[in-house]
């Protein structure tokens, strides 16, 4: 979990976690005395530059294909404004404000290295919008994730030079009547800060920040409603042994496997059927392992490379020292464009799956379970449909699976001939979880309906609290009513978190834990 201690920006390590609680007003930031004089250092290198007339990307020459265009010491200020202008040419509906302040702090991590030359007037100003809640308007569509997010980061920060948008008081406002009530004015940005600015990752990271976070909780809950799914319809619990997982030791494989064994531990449900005839269960119910774990390896994979993308430098120029500046290519997205697509899908194949278990669960195979979840059927159609619904949105995450890392459009003029498209597939990834949610939400509601049926034998202590949580929100069925109410309620608790927060409470209740050995790597970030 995030410390609550405050973090210093530059110089503390920033994870996922830390970075949603710094959002969300739980850590708060701050600029050491050293790290405000190596702000200050890189700045005065920047003016020194200036100073002698040496051209140098993007303190004195133009942007792009325009590099060997100098500018005059007297335009480089202007030239600083005009990027922020020019660049602002997003489309599209706005990012979810809290994806927006997300990039303000991970554009401040980046600046407070001290390798930017942004002044400090201008970092604190900064710290003034996250501070206080003041979000930039930021649309959605626009960057190729190559040169930076150009465009969202170009938006991010009008409100610096008084222009765009803000969300300030839950309230869409213009930058001016910020200014009115605030009292604030408009920052002059000095040499090479809108550059500074626009150029870095900022767009792809914090929706990679916000996809370890869902994609976390997905697994999380995939694994907990997948062993009440074994449960209502008598799945074995021999493939999450252990022996078997050791042949085969995946990291993945083996925390499911583990995690799911202890979630039917106890269970009399288990029991009753573990001298049946029955030789082995659909790859949906035994594979949970193999599946789930391989997203779990996909999940790590991605929360190890944000972790280094949070504490990087990623603009363009990079200020080293007096005599080395270096326009190098810090400010590609395909680090994490690439992971963003394996994380997506990662995330379809963990809706892929549950779609599968939902469908088992309706075709009336398993011993005491009624075909499509209800007794009296004809005059009822029970939870046929409900499959429907998953059925299209498992399909639709199938479509937007395509990479979009492994395409690539020429941009400025060639100047930019290879591009990550990495800000697309950050947004891909979280619509693909937001069906994702809605699938396993459904999953939650099938298989407590399954569970039911079970009575009166008990599962384990925690599969039986989880059920009776769900039973608080949700009634059994036995014959049809609105199921769209029923979905919007089981969303809501996938939202919560709820059956999460039984297991925790549990947990720490009984002392019964369903840790393992790789849990500090799966379940920290």
């Amino acid at each position: 979990m995030a410390s609550k201690k405050t973090f210093k920006l530059g110089e503390d390590w920033l994870t996922a976690s830390i970075t949603l609680s710094i959002a969300k007003g739980e850590t708060p930031i701050e600029l050491s005395k050293s790290t405000r004089e190596k702000i200050n250092a890189s700045a005065q290198i920047v003016a020194n530059i200036v100073a002698k007339g040496k051209a140098v990307y993007g303190i004195n020459t133009g942007f792009g294909p325009l590099c060997t265009t100098k500018i005059s010491k007297e335009e480089t200020k202007v030239l600083q404004s005009n990027i922020l202008k020019s660049h602002s040419v997003g489309v599209g509906n706005p990012i979810a404000t809290d994806i927006a302040k997300l990039m303000l702090i991970l554009k401040a991590q980046s600046l407070a290295k001290g390798y930017s030359g942004i002044s400090e007037t201008t970092l604190d100003r900064i710290l003034w919008h996250i501070d206080h809640d003041a979000i930039p308007i930021v649309p959605s569509q626009g960057s190729v994730g190559a040169s930076g997010d150009l465009a969202p980061l170009s938006h991010l920060f009008l409100p610096l030079i008084g222009l765009g948008k803000v969300n300030y008081k839950g309230i869409e406002i213009e930058t001016c009547e910020l200014f009115k009530q605030t009292g604030l004015a408009a920052i002059d940005l000095g040499p090479k800060e809108g550059l500074a600015l626009i150029n870095g990752t900022q767009f792809i990271a914090a929706h990679a920040v916000k996809v370890v976070e869902k994609l976390h909780s997905c697994l999380s809950q995939a694994d907990i409603i997948g062993a009440m799914m074994i449960e209502g319809l008598q799945g074995s619990v021999k493939p999450f042994f252990n022996e078997l997982h050791a042949l085969r030791p995946y990291k993945g494989n083996i925390h499911v496997a583990k995690r799911i064994k202890r979630l039917l531990k106890g269970s009399e449900i288990m029991e009753d059927h573990i001298d049946c005839d029955r030789v082995q269960d659909p790859y949906s119910l035994r594979c949970m392992p193999q599946v789930h774990g391989a997203s779990r390896n996909a999940w790590l994979h991605l929360k190890e490379l944000v972790e280094v993308e949070l504490n990087s430098v990623t603009d363009n120029p990079i200020i080293i020292d007096e005599e080395l500046t270096i326009s190098g290519g810090n400010f590609h997205g395909q680090p994490l464009a690439m992971a963003l697509d394996y994380a997506c899908l990662a995330a379809s194949e963990l809706g892929n799956i549950s779609d599968r278990r939902i469908y088992l669960a309706l075709e009336g195979n398993s011993p005491g379970i009624p075909k499509l979840l209800m007794k009296e059927t004809g005059i009822n159609s029970g939870y046929m449909i409900l499959q429907y619904t998953t059925a299209a949105l498992a399909s639709e995450n199938k479509g937007l699976c395509f990479p979009s890392s492994a395409d690539s459009i020429p941009t400025s003029l060639g100047q930019e001939d290879h591009v990550s498209m990495g800000s697309i597939g950050g947004r891909k990834a979280l619509q693909v979880l937001d069906n994702v949610e809605k699938i396993l939400a459904i999953e939650l509601l099938t298989a407590a309906q399954a569970f039911e049926f079970r009575k009166p034998m008990k599962s384990g202590i925690f599969l039986e609290a989880i059920h009776t949580a769900i039973r608080e929100k949700v009634a059994f069925a036995d014959k049809d009513r609105v199921f769209s109410d029923d979905i919007e309620k089981g969303i809501q608790m996938i939202k919560d978190q709820t059956i999460i927060h039984v297991i925790d409470h549990i947990s720490e209740k009984e002392g019964i834990s369903l840790k393992t050995k790789f849990t500090h790597e799966f379940e920290v970030y």
